[in-house]
């Protein structure tokens, strides 16, 4: 169990400022076969606010991640949510001739995101005049770190080796939550046969980046143990610091859902943990504050018995 002091502070929601959502925003993407849906979300005060783009996991939606959605518009920043070809909310199905290329779908989704910013923002009245949009960040869990660690500087590795650099200047910080690592002999059957993406390179992954993983996060799609989810860290230039959460499964306590039912490894404290960390870092990367990621440090590495660790490179 976390030690008294950590545990009480990291299970306080801490929705300092109220917030407003808006979905679904509606990018036409007629050559996508669906148009884009998107949420957004912002606190009702404030300015300057930087913009985060948060990717789902497989299966997910823009409705998906409230955990962290809350936390974070709640607490100065405009949280941008696409709903991706995969989310069951849509009911593509492998046989639809779009599946086999979600995974670059999904990428060019984030960046029509981008593209489209104005757009989105304006969905809230008075938003658009209180957005930093020289501060933008963004942030994925699972299926949905593969595809923003793509825009941080990622690549796939394909036959004839790593495939397109897509890194995108306007994204300054990032944050990979449970984010898969190397491909090749490490994949199962499974995963090799069914996700040949799975491969990347992340030699030139150099905007800075918060990877969070858990130490008990055994996949299905690989044949190592969860220090598989840790790759983008020890492999890559921009990745600089690795939170590890104890006692983490994939759904890292529960960040995709208030009392989801998936979730295995359920943990109030575990997702106030990741959420305010991910936070404090992306303040701390976009050049708005360092004291609060400071802060983090400091109370992990002084409770008596901390819930995760912070590594540095």
């Amino acid at each position: 169990m976390p030690g008294p002091d950590m545990a009480a502070r990291s299970a306080v929601p801490a929705l300092t400022t109220p917030i407003i959502s808006v979905k679904p925003v509606v990018l036409p993407a007629p050559e996508r076969g669906d148009d884009l849906q998107v949420r957004v979300s912002a606190p009702v005060a404030g300015a300057r606010l930087p913009v985060v783009v948060l990717a789902h996991g497989f299966g997910q939606s823009m409705a998906s991640y409230d955990p962290l959605v809350d936390y974070w518009a709640s607490n100065g920043f405009v949280v941008v949510q696409p709903t991706f070809l995969d989310s069951r909310t849509l009911g593509l199905t492998p046989a639809d001739p779009r599946y086999p290329d979600i995974w670059r779908i999904r990428v060019r989704d984030v960046t029509r995101v981008l593209d489209d910013l104005d757009r989105i923002v304006a969905a809230i009245p008075g938003l658009d005049d209180r957005v930093d949009r020289e501060r933008i960040a963004v942030a994925g869990h699972s299926w949905g770190g593969q595809t923003v660690g793509m825009l941080l500087g990622a690549r796939v590795v394909g036959p004839d080796g790593p495939g397109p650099d897509l890194t995108d200047e306007r994204v300054k910080a990032g944050v990979l939550l449970a984010n898969t690592g190397f491909g090749g002999d490490t994949l199962t059957p499974f995963a090799a046969q069914n996700f040949p993406f799975m491969s990347p390179d992340f030699d030139h992954l150099t905007t800075p980046t918060l990877v969070v993983a858990g130490d008990r996060d055994q996949s299905h799609l690989s044949t190592r143990g969860p220090d598989w989810f840790t790759d983008v860290y020890f492999h890559s230039p921009g990745a600089r610091s690795l939170l590890t959460v104890f006692g983490g499964e994939h759904s890292l306590g529960g960040i995709h859902g208030y009392d989801a039912a998936d979730t295995t490894d359920e943990s109030p404290e575990r997702v106030a943990l990741i959420r305010r960390a991910s936070w404090a870092y992306l303040r701390d990367a976009l050049g708005i504050e360092e004291t609060a990621w400071k802060q983090v440090r400091t109370d992990l590495a002084q409770a008596p018995d901390p819930i995760g660790r912070i590594d540095d490179k």
